[in-house]
């Protein structure tokens, strides 16, 4: 309760302050719109359906690119984490790769598939592929010894040491690996739908800009922070807890 009066509190002194720059005219208001007026293009978007349309088309393609991301960052992730040899190789070049924003990519994804979704899609994988795969590969490696020799003293061998030791024994940092991916996800994704016309929140963002309503452009904003938001603590914070919970790493008050 007390958290929640906090976050209020917080979140209505920032409105205020909006509206009082607002009132200021310190910019002109097609600039620098009210919250009144956001809220206005919020509502609007939704009664007539264009962000229900963009926040579809978007989480569709994030959804099929987090979705192939997770399958091969987590295979990959393992392999990396099992071998000396492919941890000096491919897991240097890996990590090489994450320094680059996952826009990089876009030009490759557009030369390689065209204006089209599968060059969103692709920009979305790898903006989400290399945090997977790092982390599910540094969970792989601080499973304590004693959980494999355990494993090993009571017959665990290959599928069963995977699925049974491994598999569980890493998932704590598995769950940070995906929360991690997500974000990388959802951010390559808006990056990409703003480069060229295409149906999803980024074109809307572009609209907005184009035709000078950054009432829209806010509003689109507010809708973008708040599926990330949702989605990291209705989904990924909860695996976390639990998995805290589960391993006896959940702090006590």
């Amino acid at each position: 309760m007390k958290k929640t009066f906090r976050l209020v509190c917080f979140y209505a002194g920032l409105v205020l302050l909006w509206d009082a720059l607002y009132k200021l005219r310190i910019w002109p208001p097609y600039v620098f719109p009210s919250p009144g007026e956001v809220l206005t293009a919020l509502r609007q978007g939704f009664v007539d359906h264009t962000f229900w349309i963009g926040l579809a088309v978007s989480l569709k393609r994030v959804l099929a690119g987090y979705a192939i991301s997770v399958v091969v960052g987590v295979v990959l992730g393992f392999l990396i984490a099992s071998s000396s040899l492919i941890a000096d190789t491919l897991g240097s070049l890996v990590m090489s790769l994450q320094s680059l924003p996952s826009i990089c990519w876009l030009p490759l994804a557009v030369l390689w598939f065209g204006l089209s979704e599968k060059a969103i899609v692709f920009v979305v994988i790898m903006g989400s592929l290399l945090a997977v795969t790092m982390d599910t590969s540094l969970g792989i490696r601080h499973i304590p010894t004693i959980y494999l020799m355990a494993g090993r003293n009571l017959g665990a061998r290959g599928h069963r040491m995977f699925f049974h030791v491994l598999v569980p024994a890493s998932l704590p940092h598995l769950v940070s690996g995906l929360k991690h991916g997500w974000a990388f996800a959802w951010r390559s994704l808006i990056s990409g739908e703003m480069i060229f016309v295409s149906l999803g929140l980024g074109q809307l963002l572009i609209m907005g800009r184009d035709l000078n309503d950054m009432s829209q452009v806010i509003a689109v904003m507010f809708l973008i922070m708040a599926i990330g938001y949702v989605v990291d603590r209705v989904i990924f914070d909860r695996l976390e807890h639990r998995m805290q919970a589960k391993w006896g790493l959940a702090q006590t008050a």
